[in-house]
């Protein structure tokens, strides 16, 4: 049909006229496949207020003692096979600012399953079963090829323990992700490294609680050395803490989740002698470089 030219600038007035008219206009909420509405309204923070929530969280633990069921997973974590282990008590102390101790119980005969120790930049590792003692740096290459032995006691202290960004070393950026399937704030913390800046650590919000719900670290080149996520958050001697922690290290292909059964934060002080751990006589050591 061909319109003469005062016939065609009707046609798109009257056009425009429907399109504005509201009869005419449908309002629709989209929700993707298998994503829940959330009826929960979000709330608000800036990002001074997100970072004196790390704050306060860090320096309200002076040390703790813990009781926990960890279930670890070694395989490629992001994609192809994953082995599950039996799940295994144990129990952790830590202790500011950087002690820590995980001993693991066998999960049939309950006997010692192995026994490691940070302080520092140093840990060690007794395995019984193996007549094994390892020690070297917590920076130390993971070069085991049963995945469970690359297990260090620093991949559960930098999980557990959140720390605030240092102001003397940290830049901390603020970004809001929060769309139809998520709603999170996100704290970038930058690192000054000398002449270099590079992402260092990421810490979750989750904007319905403000609760932290998730760590991710990164090593200089920008992998993701561990990537933790925190649900359950309940109250240990006043002080919250999550009770379910999933630890992922994908450079290390192993994942642990964490359980808190029993803790105790800021109850009866550690001393020094919980956190050596001695070789014992006739075990073979091995030391990383």
């Amino acid at each position: 049909m061909h319109l003469s030219r005062p016939n065609k600038l009707i046609f798109i007035v009257c056009l425009a006229v429907l399109v504005s008219c509201s009869c005419f206009v449908r309002r629709r909420t989209v929700v993707p496949a298998g994503a829940k509405r959330e009826s929960r309204p979000l709330l608000t923070a800036t990002k001074e207020e997100l970072i004196e929530r790390v704050r306060s969280f860090s320096d309200a633990i002076r040390y703790f003692t813990m009781t926990a069921d960890i279930s670890p997973s070694v395989g490629s974590l992001y994609n192809g096979e994953v082995t599950d282990y039996a799940t295994i008590r144990c129990y952790i102390l830590f202790q500011k600012p950087d002690d820590i101790r995980i001993i693991g119980l066998d999960p049939i005969i309950r006997t010692r399953a192995f026994d490691m120790v940070s302080t520092g930049g140093e840990f060690r590792v007794y395995i019984p079963s193996r007549n094994r003692f390892i020690e070297g740096r917590n920076d130390t290459p993971a070069t085991s090829k049963s995945k469970l032995e690359n297990l260090r006691p620093s991949a559960f202290l930098t999980s557990l323990i959140i720390a605030s960004p240092d102001p003397a070393t940290d830049v901390v950026l603020l970004e809001d992700d929060t769309n139809i399937n998520r709603a999170n704030y996100i704290l970038l913390i930058v690192r000054r490294d000398q002449e270099q800046l590079r992402l260092a650590r990421s810490i979750y919000f989750d904007r319905y609680t403000l609760q932290m719900a998730r760590q991710k670290t990164f090593n200089e080149s920008g992998s993701v050395i561990s990537d933790t996520r925190y649900s359950d958050w309940k109250e240990f001697g006043g002080v919250a803490f999550p009770a379910e922690v999933d630890i992922q290290r994908p450079l290390d292909s192993y994942e642990v989740s964490l359980s808190v059964v029993e803790m105790k934060i800021n109850g009866e002080a550690l001393t020094p002698d919980k956190f050596v751990l001695t070789q014992p006589a006739g075990s073979q050591l091995q030391v990383l470089k």
